[in-house]
């Protein structure tokens, strides 16, 4: 079963409580986004160390729930 953009957003606002988050869902089929996700937490970390910290907020839900999701991070 497909998320919803509010499930995604309300996933990495937990986990990024100072986090701006900007959810897009691309393709209009609940299965293909791009999250935007400006945090405090990314200070001094590398882009891959960045989308590591997303995908784990997700927990788990990639390549199941959650078929694709394109990723733009950075620092707030």
């Amino acid at each position: 079963m497909a998320m919803r953009a509010d499930e995604i957003e309300a996933l990495l606002h937990a986990a990024f409580p100072d986090a701006d988050i900007e959810v897009i869902d691309l393709a209009g089929d609940g299965d293909h986004y791009k999250a935007i996700v400006k945090s405090a937490a990314f200070i001094g970390k590398s882009r891959v160390a960045q989308h590591q910290a997303v995908y784990a907020a997700l927990q788990g839900r990639m390549g199941g729930a959650l078929h694709a999701l394109a990723l733009e991070t950075g620092p707030k």
